[in-house]
């Protein structure tokens, strides 16, 4: 009983520092405040278009677009969603299949899957919000895969509102050239940048904060962290990681002090 008394505070404290979306998210209400205004823009204004989300990973870009679709869930009711993870996919090709198949179509390969798409986006009906993550596992010979996609939006009768995530900041520089060809061909581009120190402490501490008692990690140890995972990445994740890690060790810790404390009257 001393021990599962003791050991609630940790379970708790591991819970917290899972990387779950938050309520709110430090160090990105511009971002979030984009993205927002992004979809109020283009899909409840019924006006086709792209973003593309770039940053390094565990710089809250999911995180972000997760936050502001649960936000708001009630203003884009009337449209149809479509989130796909793209390192789910077998292949490049297999983006098309999969979203048809959200969308309720037959999921049919090649050419006539792909037109079939396209009759479908540009005929009359809701608006359509495609979100890909891992958008760069999408790239393949020619770039026909991503073309197609980021084309889509500018279909005349196009529906679509095309969101893609990905770690790389010139993939549409590099890899969709030709798009800024077109008048409004180029999708908008946001950019997050890696978390500082301070953002990282606040994170850290805000999580922790969540939980009951007496601080469980000194705030010396928080901004040490902090400091060390901004200098090398300003990966919130990995600074999420490595206080639950040592969240871990101390329970063991006691978990083993415990085990080892004699009965109380007893020899």
């Amino acid at each position: 009983r001393l021990f599962r008394q003791e050991g609630t505070c940790y379970q708790e404290a591991k819970r917290v520092l899972h990387a779950a979306v938050p309520d709110r998210l430090h160090g990105r209400d511009g971002e979030t405040g984009t993205i927002r205004q992004f979809l109020r823009e283009h899909v409840c204004g019924r006006r086709p278009g792209s973003l593309y989300i770039s940053g390094a990973p565990g710089t809250g870009k999911t995180a972000c677009l997760s936050r502001v679709l649960l936000d708001c869930k009630d203003e884009l009711a009337g449209s149809q969603t479509v989130v796909l993870n793209c390192m789910a996919l077998g292949s490049p090709q297999g983006v098309f299949p999969a979203v048809a198949q959200r969308l309720g179509l037959p999921a049919a390969a090649g050419r006539d899957g792909v037109r079939r798409l396209e009759k479908q986006l540009t005929a009359p009906g809701p608006m359509v919000l495609l979100v890909l993550d891992e958008l760069d596992q999408l790239e393949s010979k020619g770039q026909d895969v991503l073309y197609t996609l980021f084309e889509w939006p500018q279909l005349p009768g196009s529906r679509l509102v095309l969101v893609g995530l990905a770690n790389a900041l010139d993939l549409t520089d590099r890899s969709l050239a030709r798009l800024g060809a077109r008048p409004a061909g180029s999708p908008r581009l946001l950019h997050f940048p890696p978390y500082t120190r301070e953002q990282l402490a606040a994170i850290l501490q805000e999580r922790l904060g969540q939980v009951t008692g007496d601080p469980i990690l000194d705030a010396a140890a928080l901004q040490f962290c902090a400091r060390k995972v901004s200098a090398v990445s300003g990966d919130a994740r990995k600074a999420l990681d490595v206080c639950r890690r040592a969240v871990e060790v101390v329970e063991l810790e006691v978990r083993s002090q415990t085990l080892l404390k004699p009965l109380p009257g007893g020899e």
